[in-house]
């Protein structure tokens, strides 16, 4: 299944929502989709530690659009850049999962899901600055003082 497939499958009530139009979001839901079947692969090779390993996976990958999600609704950029430095940890803790899977998974795929996360992670540390609140900061002007406050008056008279 390619990623135009998937979308025709996705329900119109999140189309419509204005969320959808996040390409970041709809990759995440897109590599959470892709997990629901790698982790039953993972899981189908009886190997003591696959169960552990796909369980890790499949929670770090669902987080992303989790938070995303959660992030977007959000009223400030503040608010909104902490939910999506939140979906950035579980993208690069996805990668590292799907680079652990490879020993199970065709290189093919764990190659692929590296990549789409990878892309994720990109478009995430341009979109996190991009939320957090300005600081006003006064540019420098080349004004000098008022003659009366240069020198201030003393007690000397």
């Amino acid at each position: 299944m390619n990623q135009l497939e998937w979308e025709s499958s996705v329900p119109q009530d999140m189309k419509n929502d204005v969320l959808w139009k996040a390409k970041v979001y709809r990759l995440a839901l897109f590599v959470a989709e892709l997990a629901w079947r790698d982790t039953t692969k993972i899981i189908e090779a009886h190997d003591i530690r696959s169960k552990s390993l796909a369980d890790q996976l499949y929670r770090a990958v669902t987080s992303i659009s989790a938070n995303i999600a959660e992030g977007y609704s959000r009223g400030t950029g503040k608010d909104r850049a902490h939910f999506y430095e939140y979906a950035l940890g579980s993208a690069r803790e996805s990668r590292d999962w799907y680079f652990k899977a490879r020993h199970i998974l065709e290189d093919k795929v764990s190659s692929h899901r590296v990549e789409l996360l990878t892309a994720i992670i990109q478009l995430l540390l341009v979109l996190i600055p991009d939320q957090r609140p300005k600081t006003f900061r006064e540019t420098p002007s080349s004004y000098s003082p008022h003659p009366d406050l240069s020198d201030p008056p003393t007690n000397d008279a």
